[in-house]
Parts: structure tokens; C-alpha cells; sequence
């Protein structure tokens, strides 16, 4: 099972990450914020995550790390 970390001070919100997870597993929180004012990503279901890392080629401010 793969494993996804968010660092979530970094995140701006862009959605991208969400756009390109073939799973549709990761999301925007409605009601986490990060220090800067930002939704932060979220994954939702880390059991279904296959470790593409499609999420993190993705994201333009590195938040994101995936572990196979």
C-alpha cells in the first residue's frame, strides 16, 4: 500500500493534485486550513491509493510525497 504526506503549510489550494488522482481519492477539505488561508489536500481513502504519484508530479509547490 502506498502512502501520501501532504505538507500541508505549502499548499494553495490549486486542486490539481485532484484533478489528476485516477482514483479520485484525493480531495480539498471543506474545513482544514492551512496557516496562510488555503484548503488543503487531502487524501480520503489511503487503501485505495496505487502509488502513482501523479498527485505529486502534479503539485507546482512540492507539497506532496508519495511512498510506494
Amino acid at each position: 500500500m502506498a502512502k501520501i504526506t501532504f505538507r500541508e503549510e505549502r499548499c494553495k489550494g490549486c486542486a490539481l493534485c485532484v484533478e489528476a488522482c485516477p482514483k479520485g481519492i484525493i480531495v480539498m477539505s471543506a474545513d482544514r486550513y492551512n496557516n496562510k488561508g488555503f484548503h488543503v489536500a487531502e487524501c480520503v481513502d489511503m487503501a485505495a491509493c496505487i502509488g502513482c504519484a501523479f498527485c505529486a508530479q502534479m503539485c507546482p509547490d512540492v507539497v506532496i510525497t508519495v511512498e510506494r
